[in-house]
């Protein structure tokens, strides 16, 4: 039987959500650094041109020379593009603008929709002895986005507590049925998590409540709050939970992580 709790190598998560401004990217961050804490090792790869996952994890453009387009566009070995963050056990595979061209360059290679995948099931990542791949997806359902599908066992799907917050998931839903149907037959749901989460706001509520009724158990029980301490943190190049280890965002995306390897030891028992 398989085991599901960790698939042959890492278990893959793209975490992904095509609304820009939900705190996609924080939460690649953070959930990585929380897993680490849990005593996981986590690889980050970094998808989006933007490269905001990179500058978060103290990766300075200067120093990216092997990126994610190196990866997809140059097939360069996976061993040359890890590198190490601050963080023990945290790595990551960064990105640039180079990548925003990416679509256009891969759009003659007939495999391009499993380059990633390939990529990431290379001899040299058993390695690395990673536990888990969290692959930060930029805010659109393009080309970089389905890879992220295809090489992935399953989503997350952060989830900003706003007016119209549901709306946006009818389309990212139709694209990871499509990517099943075509691509990955074993592509799931690993859930949605409400982040900028504030109790005090009547919206935020009503957003859970129509969350929960509608999505059911693939809501996680953990919220992200709305914490000025989760903004900031990104400017000093840290994760939260390095940056102010008691803040109300901090312990949130600890309590994420712990549930995340819940369900993992849950589905495997």
């Amino acid at each position: 039987m398989t085991d599901l709790s960790r698939p042959n190598g890492p278990r893959i998560i793209a975490v992904t959500n095509q609304k820009g401004g939900v705190g996609k990217t924080t939460t690649a961050i953070n959930l990585a650094a929380a897993l680490v804490e849990c005593g996981k090792r986590v690889l980050v790869v970094d998808i989006d041109p933007q490269g905001n996952a990179s500058t978060g994890l103290g990766i300075e453009a200067a120093d990216r020379d092997m990126t994610t387009y190196e990866l997809l566009v140059e097939d360069v070995p996976l061993d040359q593009v890890i590198q190490p963050t601050a963080i023990e056990g945290l790595s990551i595979v960064p990105a640039t603008v180079d990548l925003s061209s990416a679509d256009i360059e891969l759009m003659a290679n007939e495999k391009r929709s499993f380059l990633l995948h390939d990529a990431l099931r290379q001899p040299a990542m058993d390695a690395f002895g990673m536990d888990y791949v969290l692959i930060d997806c930029p805010p659109s359902l393009n080309l970089l986005t389905v890879n992220a599908m295809v090489a992935a066992h399953s989503v997350l799907v952060p989830l900003q507590s706003e007016f119209f917050a549901l709306e946006g998931l009818s389309q990212l839903m139709l694209t990871i049925r499509e990517v099943r149907q075509t691509a990955n037959p074993e592509l799931r749901i690993e859930g949605v998590v409400l982040t900028m989460y504030d109790r005090r706001n009547n919206l935020s509520q009503q957003v859970e409540q129509d969350a929960r009724e509608y999505l059911g158990d693939l809501v996680f029980k953990t919220m992200i709050p709305r914490n000025v301490r989760v903004s900031e943190a990104p400017s000093f190049a840290l994760p939260v939970l390095s940056y102010d280890s008691g803040s109300q965002g901090a312990i949130a995306y600890r309590a994420l992580a712990r549930e995340l390897i819940g369900k993992h030891e849950k589905i495997a028992a």
